[in-house]
């Protein structure tokens, strides 16, 4: 049987344990670029998803739903932990939660040393934020297109001590990763102390070039803290590897841990600099455990993060990352040229992936958004920042999304191009 054969058959039938293993290592051996255009593969994987028929989910960016072996794993460690009690909660639980760490942090590429496993993004960006020790006059560089809940997190900071926030407009379409780093550099006088940069923007998918952005902020004496939440299990990257101080992730996005966990890395020599935002004085100031001191917690969900590494490890971060990028160009450049369409997301391959930005002339993104579900059943997310010049609907596929969806949307936008 050839391996196209054996996928139909697959394909053909319900997916049962062991056959999704099988045809990854029949595939292993296929380069990334082009198993992302194999629809027969990428439809047996979609059988890994429990997905809801009502509409074309094209709104993964906020929360990825969890494949089947990770969902039934999860309800598993529910129960585990429930039947055990308090007992579970004394004992068991601190190693448990040590070789979920251990095992993040080797996927993250750094030492578990500096890494520990947080709620989301928010608290992560929020933990270094708040646990600097800021003077009044101390600078801070971010840009429009950055998170809200950490553009408000700063400013809570200007309030209560005196610091300055500098927010700049990065070009949506930029000319090279110069004018990007220029415009960073440009912003920074000897009173900075904090850079703020996206490894994805959130709102546009544009990939900013944080290696360059690093090196240049700490010739200045300037510290870089990165919102990895879109870009972590969705590129192939080494935190590390970035040259930055602090990284942030929410890891219920692309990898696909059940709701409510993220993780915060920081540089080993930036740890004792941080002050906890809660109180725990078990470890000393350079253990990054300080800053992980959250109370009692659902452990049943930190349990479930080796589970979705599982999984994401079988596909291969190299095969994911050209995947959701092939399905992003797929239909970006299906409609980028059309009148009335406005495509906020670069169309060099290298400065973006899976999620893109697209506006429609004349509708609003509200407007957009509520006529994409209402009358084409297709679930997006409005976005309108008018200071980072971005007023479309993101759209974010997963591993699961077909072509035939794709299809689907694109004819809805053609529709209301012409509208």
């Amino acid at each position: 049987m050839t391996k196209r054969e054996f996928i139909k058959t697959i394909a053909a039938a319900p997916l049962l344990p062991g056959s999704l293993d099988k045809l990854l290592i029949s595939m292993s051996n296929v380069p990334a670029v082009e198993l992302a255009r194999d629809e027969a593969f990428w439809a047996t994987i979609r059988q890994a998803y429990q997905i809801k028929p009502d509409y074309i989910n094209l709104e993964n960016g906020y929360y990825c739903i969890q494949p089947e072996p990770v969902l039934t794993s999860f309800i598993q460690h529910v129960r585990d932990v429930n039947r055990e009690g308090s007992y579970y909660m004394r004992t068991r639980q601190f190693d448990d939660k040590a070789v979920a760490r251990n095992r993040l942090a080797k996927l993250a590429g750094c030492s578990p040393d500096e890494l520990i496993i947080t709620r989301n993004t928010t608290e992560s960006i929020d933990t270094v934020i708040a646990g600097l020790t800021w003077k009044a006059g101390d600078e801070a560089i971010m840009a429009s297109h950055d998170y809200g809940a950490m553009l408000d997190m700063f400013q809570l900071q200007a309030r209560r001590y005196g610091i300055v926030n500098k927010v700049l407009n990065v070009p949506v379409h930029p000319a090279s990763d110069d004018e990007i780093v220029r415009l960073y550099e440009q912003a920074i006088t000897p009173r900075t102390r904090l850079l703020m940069v996206c490894h994805m923007v959130n709102i546009t998918g544009q990939v900013l070039p944080v290696k360059k952005i690093t090196d240049m902020a700490h010739r200045h004496g300037v510290d870089v803290l990165v919102d990895g939440a879109h870009a972590f299990a969705h590129l192939d990257f080494a935190i590390p590897d970035l040259g930055c101080d602090y990284y942030a992730s929410s890891l219920h996005k692309w990898l696909s841990v059940p709701i409510g966990t993220g993780l915060l890395y920081v540089k080993k020599e930036k740890i004792k600099g941080l002050w906890p935002l809660f109180a725990d004085l078990g470890y000393t100031d350079n253990d990054i455990r300080k800053l992980n001191h959250t109370g009692t917690h659902p452990v049943h969900t930190d349990l479930a993060i080796a589970d979705a590494i599982g999984f994401h490890e079988k596909i291969g971060i190299k095969t994911k990352e050209a995947r959701l990028r092939y399905l992003q160009q797929y239909w970006t450049s299906q409609v980028r040229s059309l009148p009335n369409i406005r495509l906020n997301t670069p169309a060099q391959p290298e400065r973006s992936c899976g999620i893109a930005n697209v506006g429609v002339v004349g509708m609003t993104p509200a407007v957009l958004a509520k006529t994409l579900l209402e009358k084409h059943k297709v679930w997006t997310v409005a976005i309108d920042n008018p200071a980072a010049n971005v007023q479309g609907v993101r759209i974010t596929p997963n591993l699961y999304t077909s072509l035939t969806e794709l299809d689907a949307f694109v004819a809805a936008l053609q529709t209301l191009a012409k509208a």
